[in-house]
């Protein structure tokens, strides 16, 4: 589990491929500092499994259905990336309960700058407009963030200039695609509602 607070900003060090997966190698020296053989780090938004580390980088094997169904399967050598590591049992949680399991993508359809913060449209898959609220939570690209608005096809967030600064989204351009994750609450929630429904009829 991960909070979608970002640790730091990684670099792609090398994409090895596997035909039907891809070896990923990341640079990170603050999360690689106490990683070991199968802790938990998610890149992106994504949970990837730690299989070696050296020195200040990690590699993770990358299955071709994570490859089509998240952005990265857009990764480059050189490229940035959130990192994150699992939280424990003393963190604070300073975002909210993030899986690391990408419900959908979605891409940035517009930026509008302020002098203090920056409004971002991100377009929706309309199968997960359903769980978005206004002042709700959602994942982006592994980033906990918190909903301005919500329409059938995108919503909108605000980025402070910490987020700007100290994460990719600070670097997103219109057209580049990112990964959502929406709050899991709200996906338990349907689920039981739903059974209640069938209960009663």
């Amino acid at each position: 589990m991960f909070t979608g607070i970002v640790e730091e900003l990684g670099v792609v060090e090398a994409l090895e491929d596997q035909g039907d997966a891809v070896r990923l190698t990341v640079r990170g020296p603050h999360v690689t500092v106490d990683a070991g053989r199968g802790d938990s780090v998610a890149v992106n938004g994504c949970c990837l499994t730690v299989a070696e580390r050296a020195g200040e980088t990690f590699t993770a094997d990358v299955m071709r259905e994570t490859l089509d169904k998240t952005s990265l399967g857009t990764l480059a050598p050189g490229g940035r990336v959130n990192l994150e590591r699992a939280v424990t049992a003393t963190s604070r949680l300073g975002g909210h309960i993030v899986q690391g399991h990408v419900d959908g993508t979605g891409s940035v359809v517009r930026r509008e700058a302020s002098e203090h913060w920056e409004l971002v449209e991100i377009s929706l898959p309309p199968d997960l407009a359903r769980y978005l609220v206004p002042k709700g939570s959602v994942t982006v690209d592994g980033v906990s963030l918190t909903v301005v608005d919500v329409g059938e096809v995108s919503f909108t967030v605000s980025l402070i200039p910490e987020t700007l600064a100290r994460t990719t989204l600070g670097h997103r351009e219109p057209g580049d695609r990112v990964n959502l994750e929406v709050d899991v609450i709200a996906k338990y929630v349907e689920r039981l509602l739903a059974g209640h429904r069938e209960d009663r009829s």
